[in-house]
């Protein structure tokens, strides 16, 4: 299954970022998800930003693998022009440290005749309304636990000379690393018309159980054996939790929604599901992947091309 979700407020978004590269930018802030840093990295937003100092913001990192995340902070700041800290949205002083980053990343803006103009983006449901509220020190944005809720674009000043401008949360067009699919909607980034949640279930399933055993053993009280297949492992689950059809039969569906919601709310314990190794060789085979695609695709279409002229 290809998970893909681009609603059309997201092609207004890029649209919009297209406008403010135009208009003037110093710095980039990418708010990333500290439990997918990868796969919530947008490459979308690379492309259209190109240039620009970034900083990545690993949000969520409370309910990170602490180990993991400062993997992925070296990751990060070991690139160009490329700052990257570690955050918790509701923390105030944590949050304020982002603007002494966007300082450091442009030294020669400041001051009322040179403010600096810095664009904040994520994908959705990362938490960047939470934290931009918690910068400005009121209800600024609304928030929820579900992507899309930020619709346009906003201009806040956080200091004289800071200006902040906040977009909707935005994906890309077409998804090329599947793991980052399943990651992106376990994570609840993903509207859920998007994806089969039984399938995406077992697949979270599949790298709790690698990397994280024991804490399903602790929550759930599984027992992991290597011939039990990770949807037998979710069927269990739903044994243990009492998600039953009539019959006698594991209600697949309930048991897919308690795995992924007590991932995402941290009830799991500390996970990352991925690690810049892991994730780098997932985009390789993806590149892969899409170029094989395209060259039979241009195969054919050769083909089609010399058949009509015989």
């Amino acid at each position: 299954m290809a998970i893909q979700w681009f609603p059309g407020h997201m092609n207004s978004t890029r649209n919009a970022i297209r406008e403010r590269m135009k208009a003037g930018l110093d710095v980039v802030i990418e708010l990333l998800d500290a439990r997918l840093p990868g796969s919530s990295r947008n490459p979308l937003l690379a492309e259209l930003t190109e240039g620009k100092p970034t900083l990545k913001l690993l949000n969520k990192q409370d309910l990170a693998d602490p180990e993991r995340t400062a993997a992925w902070l070296a990751h990060y700041n070991a690139l160009p022009e490329t700052r990257a800290i570690g955050l918790d949205a509701s923390i105030k002083a944590p949050a304020k440290a982002l603007m002494s980053e966007c300082r450091l990343l442009a030294p020669n803006r400041g001051g009322m005749a040179k403010p600096l103009r810095v664009l904040i983006c994520g994908i959705p449901n990362v938490g960047k309304s939470t934290l931009i509220n918690t910068l400005m020190g009121k209800r600024a944005t609304k928030t929820g636990d579900e992507p899309g809720i930020t619709k346009v674009e906003q201009k806040l000043v956080l200091e004289n000379d800071f200006y902040l401008f906040d977009t909707p949360g935005m994906l890309w067009p077409k998804i090329t690393v599947p793991e980052a699919g399943f990651n992106l909607a376990a994570s609840g980034a993903v509207g859920r018309n998007a994806f089969v949640e039984e399938e995406v279930a077992v697949e979270l399933m599949a790298c709790l159980r690698q990397h994280y055993a024991p804490l399903l053993v602790e929550r759930y009280k599984l027992e992991i054996t290597p011939e039990l297949s990770d949807e037998e492992l979710l069927e269990q689950l739903g044994r243990k939790r009492a998600a039953m059809l009539s019959g006698g039969r594991v209600n697949l569906q309930k048991a897919a929604e308690i795995l992924m919601y007590e991932f995402r709310q941290g009830t799991l314990g500390r996970i990352t599901l991925e690690t810049p190794e892991e994730f780098t060789a997932w985009v390789a085979t993806g590149a892969a992947a899409e170029a094989k695609a395209k060259a039979e695709a241009e195969a054919k279409k050769a083909a089609r091309k010399a058949g009509r002229k015989r």
